[in-house]
């Protein structure tokens, strides 16, 4: 069997912004893994293919083994396809690997899932991505079934200390296997307990397991005075400074983690060097949170927070915490204070203002002095994330510079509608003044 990872776009899709502005929403994060490794270990596959947002190919292809958007691939091959939004939840749901084809669409009509048995890859279209999604829904029996599904991006946060537990239970691993300095205190079972070959952990350092298990993953380093409390994943070549990592956190690969922190997702390669809460978020990808940012992730009111997901209509989130959504290359100024359920867009740049910033920030935006506006560019913002990725030993590529120009442009109509908007205030503030 051959399993096809979908993110085909579709009018959902904007729930998982800003994080899948620039990545599939199969490659979020929940528990100790992506969407879709969850899905890959479920059906351990013979060979995996993408369909993704045609804007995010090139930039992609360099991170995966897999081919993406390759329909040779898909009508040449001897196997069975099993294709899988990656909005769908790896467990909760069966599967008959020698059923007949089928397909199973959500209430939007969207596929879902979709078994094709190797003797009906005939029947479906190859001309385009768009006309082999579109034959799948046409050419193939409906079933209906309940398939549970991820429908917002903070699902995800609100689920990751369940999926932390459920992955730690599935991988079975557990003991030390770095280097370990003592005095090191462990609270409850060594057996809810791993540490990676290669993991550095310093003296003074507290990992408390009695709430869930703690996995610390190769080459990671864990400075004195830090505590972990699980259920918890610390991600490769991570560092954690003295921090206060709460429960239920997945930190991802090559960050710099400091202050407190509590059941949040970051993706990877990002920093919160210093102190400062974040609580109930998701960051991205090459952010920088300076010293003292930090978010509300409580009303004070105690009421279901809401989200802005598209810069106008507030979304109920039915949870009393949800942090901020952070998209990737975002940085903000010390002393930054994200409002609950606060969305913060791709390549912004933030600068504090003493109070809590607004609800929505779009992508590509400056927030200075107050304002919304565009600042010195996108050129500008380029040249940061070339800098930043390069003190990771990373590399911004042509490939990146083009899916960011797609993404920009994308973002534009909201973007330039606030900013329009901040402008006529300015003006109206700056005439009342003088008036």
């Amino acid at each position: 069997m051959r399993l096809v990872l979908l993110d085909h776009p579709n009018p959902k899709r904007f729930h998982f912004d800003p994080l899948a502005l620039s990545r599939p929403i199969f490659a979020l994060r929940s528990g100790m893994k992506t969407l879709g490794e969850k899905l890959e270990a479920r059906f351990e596959p013979q060979s995996v293919a993408w369909i993704i947002p045609d804007y995010m190919v090139e930039a992609w292809r360099p991170q995966t083994p897999w081919p993406i958007n390759d329909l040779t691939v898909l009508r040449e091959g001897n196997d069975d396809l099993l294709i899988v939004h990656g909005r769908v939840k790896a467990r909760g749901w069966e599967y008959d690997p020698l059923g007949s084809s089928e397909v199973i669409l959500d209430e939007d009509g969207q596929v879902l899932v979709a078994r094709v048995a190797r003797s009906d890859l005939g029947k479906l279209c190859y001309d385009s991505i768009e006309a082999f999604v579109r034959s799948l829904a046409e050419s193939l029996p409906h079933r209906s079934h309940q398939i549970p599904t991820w429908n917002y991006i903070w699902e995800l946060v609100l689920e990751n200390p369940d999926q932390l537990r459920q992955d730690f239970a599935a991988l079975g691993r557990f003991g030390i296997e770095g280097n370990v300095e003592q005095p090191l205190a462990l609270r409850g079972d060594r057996d809810d307990l791993y540490i990676a070959p290669g993991v550095q952990i310093h003296p003074m350092v507290v990992i408390d397991v009695t709430g869930g298990p703690v996995y610390i993953d190769a080459d990671a380093e864990i400075h004195p005075f830090t505590r972990i409390e699980g259920p918890c994943y610390i991600g490769k070549r991570t560092i954690l400074l003295g921090a206060k990592c709460r429960e239920g956190n997945t930190i991802g690969p090559v960050c710099r983690v400091g202050g407190e922190i509590e059941e949040s997702i970051i993706q990877g390669y990002s920093n919160k060097y210093h102190d400062g809460f974040l609580g109930h978020a998701y960051v991205g990808e090459w952010v920088n949170l300076g010293a003292l940012t930090t978010n509300s992730d409580l009303k004070n009111d105690y009421s279901s927070v809401e989200v802005i997901l598209d810069g106008k209509r507030p979304i109920p989130t039915g949870s009393t915490k949800v942090g901020s959504l952070i998209g990737d290359h975002t940085k903000t100024s010390i002393g930054t204070l994200l409002n609950t359920g606060a969305y913060v867009g791709a390549m912004t740049v933030i600068m504090a203002t003493g109070k809590p910033l607004p609800k929505f920030i779009p992508s590509f935006a400056w927030f200075l002095d107050g304002h919304l506006s565009k600042g010195y560019g996108k050129q500008a913002l380029y040249k940061t994330a070339a800098v930043a990725m390069s003190r990771r030993r990373c590399t911004w590529t042509p490939a990146m510079e083009k899916m960011w120009d797609a993404i920009y442009q994308l973002t534009a109509p909201v973007r330039d509608e606030l900013i329009r908007k901040a402008r006529r205030t300015a003006i109206g503030t700056e005439s009342g003044k003088r008036a």
